[in-house]
């Protein structure tokens, strides 16, 4: 049974290497964005003003300046990054500061960090891509099960080793079965996430049941009048609501008979983007209702936890640091397992050889 899952294990791994290598170095890099983008736009380095008026006024001048080009929505800047990113229909987005100067522009994939988000999430193929990082997701797990089932019995030569002494098969062994123990926990936690991501549905049954919990009432989206959103007033009257609370993306009306949309980030939630919204009705840029995401039930909010675990949008530098060498880490593991795999089968196949050849050999005698 051993031989079956050890030969299972490293048939899988090689298969899906370069695939998990993938994912993990995109989601390496995308852990520290923020730091990166402060590094090359000076601009994102001081944090926007989020007081109604100055960021009313912001969203109103990138209504304007984008009106004719498809605004979907714009992500907020914070104390992380300060500038402010218009989205657009056509996968195109701006980064714009807070006295609605644009600071780049670019289309789909236009920028390295959109580009590796999209590699990470969709491996570049919209979601058939995400369907397949998510199933490699799964991979990893069952991966990181079978390979400490395996690692079990010789776990009292665990070392902390993360670099294979040499290139011989039996020092390649050692350290992929070190750094798969070290990082098992991290990788186990980053794949499930991150499978939640793609197959939510499941995820979410799954969290209801462990929480003794149901979805929460559904809340339909209230039908709005035609007009221009006050952006100043509306965020007042947001803030109003949730004084607490910080605006993180706001959307504009999808129809002619729609709400546009604040959604907030409340004290206590771990989400970078909050799961708290304000409808708004753009005829009056009044609250037409809300809808509070302290008020949701258990196994959502355990499911709204999910996201910010996957992308270190809770922790702190540390959590960053972790996840980041978690991504390298399951590059490395699918390096040396697949190294020593190569090196088992040349071996393995050599013998096939000799065996044929010294049978050829007595055929012939």
């Amino acid at each position: 049974m051993m031989r079956v899952l050890r030969t299972a294990h490293a048939w899988a791994g090689a298969v899906l290497c370069l695939l998990l290598a993938v994912l993990g170095l995109s989601g390496s890099l995308l852990v520290f964005e923020d730091a990166y983008l402060r590094l090359v736009m000076p601009q994102g380095r001081a944090a926007p003003s989020l007081a109604p008026d100055d960021l009313g006024q912001a969203l109103d001048q990138i209504e304007t300046r984008f009106a004719e080009e498809g605004l979907r929505y714009v992500a907020i800047g914070d104390e992380g990054f300060g500038l402010h990113k218009a989205v657009f229909h056509d996968g195109g987005a701006a980064y714009v500061t807070g006295d609605g100067e644009v600071a780049a522009r670019w289309a789909k994939n236009g920028r390295i960090e959109d580009w590796l988000f999209d590699l990470h999430h969709h491996l570049l193929a919209g979601h058939t891509g995400e369907v397949v990082s998510g199933t490699a997701g799964i991979a990893a797990i069952v991966l990181v099960v079978t390979g400490l089932v395996i690692v079990w019995p010789s776990l009292k030569n665990f070392a902390w080793r993360l670099w294979p002494r040499s290139a011989a098969r039996r020092d390649l062994v050692a350290s992929h079965r070190d750094l798969g123990v070290l990082f098992a926990i991290p990788i186990l936690v980053l794949s499930f996430t991150g499978v939640a991501m793609v197959y939510s549905g499941p995820v979410k049954s799954m969290l209801y049941a462990a929480t003794a919990s149901g979805p929460s009432p559904a809340s339909e989206r209230p039908a709005a009048g035609e007009g221009d959103v006050d952006w100043a007033d509306a965020l007042a009257r947001a803030y109003a609501a949730y004084p607490e609370a910080a605006p993180r993306i706001a959307s504009w009306p999808s129809r002619a008979d729609a709400p546009a949309s604040l959604r907030l980030r409340q004290p206590m939630e771990w989400h970078q983007n909050g799961r708290t919204y304000v409808y708004i009705d753009p005829a009056t840029s009044g609250v037409l209702s809300t809808s509070d995401a302290q008020g949701l039930s258990r196994g959502d909010r355990a499911f709204n936890a999910l996201y910010p675990l996957h992308s270190s949008g809770v922790g702190g530098f540390v959590y960053k640091l972790l996840t980041f060498l978690t991504g390298l880490a399951l590059t490395l593991l699918g390096f040396v397992g697949v190294w020593s795999f190569a090196i088992r089968e040349a071996r393995a196949q050599k013998r096939r050889a000799q065996k044929r050849s010294v049978a050829t050999t007595s055929f012939q005698g």
